[in-house]
């Protein structure tokens, strides 16, 4: 078991977000399930807690009601190894949901992802400050990130 476990409240559709998120990620799965009983503070038989592994990482996913809501103060960050791996991910996160500026989405479940690739980070931390500034300049225009796109600016294109 891991010592910090990332919990994630929804208001009703814990178990509809988490069935999303681990089709979308390799070495997911659903660990468990809880449901309310008589005398909770949600119907009985509704899902109260679902423990589940995203991409190796463990989270529970609870419906508590509408209480419970998110902020940008918190996201999932992606660091994706391709121009594909972000399309797909951006494509089926957003779906329903809003997208942000460089690389950030809301899921329409209100939670928010931060879908970039690795490359970003590399190019964004080269010792040229120059590169790094036209990468920082050129993320600073997109939505999705476009790696394509970025190496342009990279190579001062």
């Amino acid at each position: 078991m891991q010592k910090i476990t990332t919990f994630l409240a929804y208001d009703n559709q814990a178990e509809e977000a988490v069935d999303l998120y681990v089709s979308l990620f390799p070495d997911s799965r659903i660990l468990s399930k809880s449901y309310y009983m008589e005398g909770s503070p949600m119907p009985a038989g509704l899902l109260m807690t679902v423990q589940f592994v995203l991409a190796g990482q463990e989270y529970v996913a609870m419906n508590g009601g509408p209480y419970f809501t998110f902020t940008d103060g918190i996201s999932l960050s992606v660091a994706c190894e391709s121009q594909e791996e972000v399309d797909f991910l951006w494509e089926k996160l957003s779906e329903g949901g809003e997208p942000g500026q460089c690389g950030w989405l809301k899921d329409r479940f209100g939670l928010s992802w931060q879908i970039n690739p690795i490359v970003l980070g590399q190019m964004l931390s080269d010792e040229d400050s120059e590169r790094a500034g036209r990468v920082m300049q050129a993320m600073l225009q997109m939505t999705k990130i476009d790696i394509p796109t970025l190496q342009r600016a990279y190579d001062g294109e």
